[in-house]
């Protein structure tokens, strides 16, 4: 891994907690379906998953057109309260305030649309500060599929290998690496009890956002590989 010159991220679960908006969406439909709400907890799991892993949660093994009916409602009640409870995770000023100071750009790829990524960040004052935002349906594919971080890097005109990516869940860092970046785990993010990270493949886990401030220093590269924690 080369010393990065870019940072990327995901958004949900990573760059933002979106947990708490999206599980009230959730149960406003459940709600509006004659159904108890769901415990925030038992959501914030599947949150990074997107809508159709969360109807999934909410309402099971529906035939095809009750799903889709369903989907459609959840984001429609989502897209309503966007960022009421929705936050950056505490520690990113500091790290965007540090890779300013040192010139290092950052982005977000995630496969959130378009249609809610871009208000949402708009709300939370941060779209303007990021370099490039590529989101679900900005290109032809999505994650695990490395087109949308190839896409990223193209936008900032920095070559893969020298881009590092961000993520909270397995299919991030499948794209990552599958892209030539380097890969980290959000530590922070909604990662399950039965899930893995360890076997993802990527090249160190963060357990807060300010460490990753330790991966633009101007150290080896290869010694924090081997201090990296897998």
């Amino acid at each position: 891994m080369k010393l990065p010159r870019a940072l990327l991220l995901d958004l949900d679960g990573t760059l933002l907690d979106t947990a708490p908006d999206m599980t009230r969406a959730l149960n406003r439909l459940r709600h509006a379906e004659g159904l108890e709400a769901l415990p925030p907890d038992q959501v914030r799991p599947h949150v990074s998953h997107g809508a159709a892993r969360l109807v999934r949660l909410g309402f099971g093994d529906v035939d095809a057109t009750e799903f889709e009916r369903l989907r459609q409602c959840f984001l429609q009640l989502y897209s309503e309260t966007l960022a009421d409870q929705t936050r950056v995770f505490s520690g990113f000023e500091v790290v965007f305030e540090r890779l300013l100071e040192v010139g290092v750009p950052w982005g977000v790829v995630t496969n959130k649309p378009g249609w809610l990524t871009a208000p949402l960040m708009a709300e939370l004052g941060i779209e303007r500060l990021a370099a490039c935002i590529v989101s679900g349906d900005t290109v032809p594919e999505r994650k695990p599929h490395p087109l949308p971080l190839q896409h990223a890097a193209t936008l900032l005109g920095i070559e893969p290998a020298r881009c590092l990516y961000v993520g909270d869940a397995e299919r991030d860092i499948i794209a990552g690496r599958a892209a030539g970046m380097g890969t980290l785990v959000a530590g922070w993010g909604y990662i399950g009890d039965e899930e893995t990270p360890a076997e993802w493949g990527a090249d160190g886990t963060v357990d807060a956002p300010p460490e990753l401030i330790d991966w633009f220093a101007a150290a080896d590269p290869a010694e924090r590989l081997r201090s990296a924690r897998p």
